[in-house]
């Protein structure tokens, strides 16, 4: 059985922010996938709603998590993310269920 996290990031981007958000996110692929931690990062998007964005990412276990919101490229899309948020984003964490 395997013990990693698997988290569900939901954003929602002010009026006018919606191709910004996206942006954001997109650039968090690709160092976030060289995080030694990293199993998995992809975000989507609302079929209707460009507004709405999600992400799903799968770590090796919450110490890799934790390390990845140290990280430069991290500090960085939070302090975007303030900006152009209309609403805080919410995080949740999901572990395997025990066999």
């Amino acid at each position: 059985m395997s013990n990693t996290l698997t988290l569900i990031a939901t954003f929602t981007a002010k009026p006018g922010h919606e191709q910004r958000l996206r942006d954001e996110l997109q650039a968090m692929i690709a160092p976030s996938l060289a995080e030694e931690g990293c199993i998995a990062y992809q975000p989507y998007t609302h079929p209707t709603r460009a507004d709405r964005m999600v992400i799903v990412e799968e770590w090796v276990d919450a110490a890799a998590l934790e390390h990845h919101f140290t990280l430069p490229h991290f500090e960085h899309v939070a302090a975007v993310l303030d900006a152009i948020l209309a609403e805080p984003f919410t995080l949740r964490r999901l572990t395997d269920v025990p066999a």
